[in-house]
């Protein structure tokens, strides 16, 4: 619901360009969210594995961060209508909002590790750009997400482990190594 909630505040529209950092339990969700209300989708993280992924569910475009500028390539391209910000560095968040064309929008789902994330407020707003913040969501919110995967509009990725994995997992996640999300056996 997290990121299905960031889409609608972004109020994509159908051919934007959507940017979408951090491709993971959150991030697989939003490429399938921004393609379900008919945005073009570029998937940007720093692992092979997980923008295989991204393509595997609908982004149209995906750039490796590790080897590639992203925003080079995005502003090559045009640059991004909308960047939804699903990391957690500061770096990720600055490369977000440079990546952004005039009248983009940038949502912040993800909060920067240090809590801070300048905003050069010459070009936010000489450019009619928007910052907008998103948090989980409503009811609503809820059970149009759950209307949708019923539908079989969206596959949330999980992986099953036993709950004596716990410390394990965990240390994936903060590693960034988990594919999507993480299921525990009860």
């Amino acid at each position: 619901m997290t990121t299905y909630k960031a889409i609608k505040v972004a109020g994509v529209a159908p051919a934007e360009r959507v940017a979408v950092f951090g491709i993971g339990g959150l991030g697989h969700l939003a490429v399938q969210y921004a393609r379900i209300v008919g945005g073009l989708v570029t998937a940007i993280d720093v692992t092979e594995e997980k923008l295989e992924l991204a393509r595997a569910l609908g982004a149209d475009d995906v750039i490796n961060a590790s080897e590639v500028d992203p925003v080079d390539a995005l502003l090559s391209t045009g640059g991004a209508d909308v960047a939804v910000v699903l990391a957690t560095s500061s770096k990720v968040f600055e490369q977000a909002y440079r990546s952004l064309r005039r009248g983009g929008r940038m949502v912040c789902v993800g909060l920067p590790k240090d809590g801070v994330f300048p905003v050069p407020i010459f070009d936010l707003v000489l450019g009619g750009k928007s910052v907008l913040g998103s948090i989980v969501g409503t009811r609503e919110d809820l059970r149009e997400v759950f209307a949708l995967h019923a539908a079989g509009r969206t596959r949330v990725i999980t992986e099953t482990r036993s709950l004596e994995d716990v410390r394990g997992s965990m240390a994936e996640v903060l590693a960034g190594t988990v594919p999507a999300r993480i299921v525990f056996e009860f």
